[in-house]
């Protein structure tokens, strides 16, 4: 049995950077879960909540530029730019709409 290749992605360059964000946020989640557990104080909570929002705000913006630089261009040259085009913006938009 024969595996097929993992599929190029935009972030594929920067995974292992994008992992290790992913699990700091995750630790930061835990630590917010603690504090709750703890009875902090309102404003600390809400103050690692915004930290932990920000963190992701990266991610996604690092998704999206490897989504522009690869994915789009590959889209483009396979004559789906509109499309794509259409794809990113949508997912902007729902990285936009907050609460």
């Amino acid at each position: 049995m024969t595996t097929s290749p993992s599929p190029v992605r935009g972030y594929t360059a920067s995974k292992d950077q994008l992992l290790a964000r992913l699990r700091r946020v995750e630790g930061q989640v835990r630590g917010i879960e603690k504090m709750v557990d703890d009875d902090r104080y309102c404003i600390d909570v809400l103050t690692q909540i915004s930290a932990i929002q920000a963190a992701l705000d990266k991610v996604a913006l690092g998704l999206l530029d490897g989504h522009a630089r690869h994915c789009m261009r590959e889209g483009a040259e396979e004559g789906r730019a509109d499309e794509m085009a259409t794809e990113m913006m949508a997912a902007v938009g729902r990285l936009m709409k907050r609460g």
